[in-house]
């Protein structure tokens, strides 16, 4: 078995990453391989879960072209400035060609300690890494860009955080691991050639039109904020809290990328927070457009040398693009919501009777899913409405805001069945509510019992379905069962 390695990366100048393999373990065993991935990447699953691709998903054996590596980037975290991160525990073994043309870097997270290790083991804990392997399956299918799983294998070692939990290796797939902190990184140092380097190798892998432009590096900033833009509403639009949304957890590709602390909402309210460390709220759901804007600013300022050669020319072109960035989520967030109310024909005034429903849904401690799921069976059939109230601690919030919408949805001649079935396609009934992601982990590390784990993967594997048998995935937690605080898997 080869990897049809094309390593783009590696070959641009040394000091932007440090060569080194990952560090072997002990007893690899395989956990899973995603084989619907595997296959899309052109590689056998059936290779992959042999002893000697579990030894590569391990970082026991190098593969064929493969040249490992550590990328180095910065970053602002909560707000402050480091001028060193680095892959501290992953190990990018190469840039993947699939058969479709597209590119994409294996990396192996979890492979041991780098020279960006910060004092760090270099090594990832079991709950996290399926923590990641749940979530961003689940990110992929709700239809969000995102980094995705190909496979999982566990250490036979254990690692010390503040108990001794057992290891694993989690290999993670994305367009690139570039991020807005590895433009910070050169940018630091002054170091204008590297950042001009780093942009056209970004504008080549990622955003090749920009190449064109008059200005490639104004029309390159223009891109990552438009991706940008579209991603945060995405999330949003299914309740999702990224949790630490720091510079060097940015991609300059437009995908999710790095799920420890992150969680879906149960109770709709724009102020919600469960990342344990994040104890001012700066990455509440509410707030998460505002963080990618901040974030893009300082991408600004890193590529503000190569907008325009007049420093006061540079910024105004870069205050220009990055405005585009609210008008673009706006557009994005608001046709969203009117999807996931039935609308499909805009008029003035959608925008604040949508809005005007996640108020009443944050004063009534609303499901967030369940309610915008319910909506598309009311809005075939009054006689649904009572599930929907029950959401609500008053009905009476629902009842006010209801007469109102129908006549919205009256405005447009839309089969009922119809309306109901994009509506659907709009509002998953399933997603990786915290309390089934935490049994499943529970489960994994404490009984070595991956079946809930398995089984939550095909639920989440069809969001947008009926799951006959599988109801029980779809509600919010029992008061018992709630998740206050998500965790950085670090």
């Amino acid at each position: 078995m080869t990897f049809p390695f094309d390593n783009t990366y590696a070959r641009l100048p040394e000091h932007f990453f440090a060569r080194l393999p990952p560090t072997e373990v002990a007893a690899p065993r395989l956990i899973k391989v995603n084989q619907g991935l595997a296959r899309e990447l052109g590689l056998d699953p059936d290779w992959l879960a042999s002893a000697v691709g579990v030894a590569v998903l391990a970082g026991n054996r190098i593969p064929d072209g493969a040249e490992p590596l550590a990328q180095a980037y910065a970053g602002h975290q909560f707000g402050n400035f480091v001028p060193q991160l680095g892959d501290g525990r992953a190990i990018l073994l190469g840039e993947l060609v699939a058969p479709d043309g597209r590119r994409r870097d294996i990396q192996l997270k979890g492979a041991g300690p780098t020279p960006f290790s910060r004092r760090g083991d270099g090594r990832a804990a079991l709950g996290p890494v399926l923590r990641e392997y749940i979530v961003s399956e689940a990110m992929h299918a709700l239809g969000i860009p995102t980094t995705r799983a190909l496979a999982a294998v566990a250490t036979g070692e254990y690692v010390f955080r503040e108990d001794a939990l057992p290891g694993a290796v989690l290999t993670r797939v994305a367009a690139s691991h570039i991020r807005v902190g590895t433009f910070q990184y050169f940018a630091a140092r002054q170091d204008l050639e590297a950042v001009k380097t780093l942009a056209d190798h970004v504008i080549a892998r990622h955003h090749p039109a920009a190449a064109a432009a008059e200005n490639p590096y104004r029309s390159l900033l223009a891109a990552i904020c438009a991706a940008q833009a579209d991603l945060v509403a995405r999330w949003m639009l299914v309740g999702f809290i990224h949790g630490v949304m720091n510079t060097d957890n940015m991609t300059i590709s437009g995908e999710t990328i790095d799920f420890g602390p992150c969680a879906f909402m149960d109770a709709y309210h724009p102020g919600t927070v469960f990342s344990s460390i994040d104890q001012g709220g700066r990455y509440a759901f509410g707030n998460q457009p505002r963080i990618a804007i901040w974030n893009l600013t300082r991408l600004a300022e890193a590529l503000l040398p190569l907008l325009a050669e007049d420093q006061d020319a540079a910024i105004e072109d870069a205050q220009r693009i990055l405005a585009g960035f609210a008008e673009r989520f706006q557009a994005a967030w608001e046709a969203g919501l009117a999807r996931k109310i039935g609308l499909t024909q805009p008029r003035p005034g959608d925008a604040a009777l949508a809005q005007d429903l996640l108020e009443r849904m944050a004063e009534n401690e609303a499901d967030f899913t369940l309610t915008f799921r319910h909506l598309a069976d009311a809005a075939a059939d009054p006689s649904a409405d009572a599930a929907l109230r029950s959401l609500f601690a008053d009905p009476a919030a629902f009842d006010a805001w209801a007469p109102r919408w129908r006549a919205r949805l009256a405005e447009e001649e839309v089969a009922p069945e119809t309306r109901r079935a994009a509506m659907r396609a709009a509002n998953p009934a399933f997603i990786p509510r915290n309390h089934q992601v935490e049994r499943a982990i529970a489960a994994a590390v404490q009984a070595d019992d991956l079946r809930p784990f398995e089984t939550l993967l095909e639920v989440l594997a069809r969001p947008f379905d009926d799951q006959p048998g599988r109801e029980d995935y779809a509600l919010p937690p029992k008061p018992e069962e709630r998740v206050l605080a998500t965790f950085c898997g670090t």
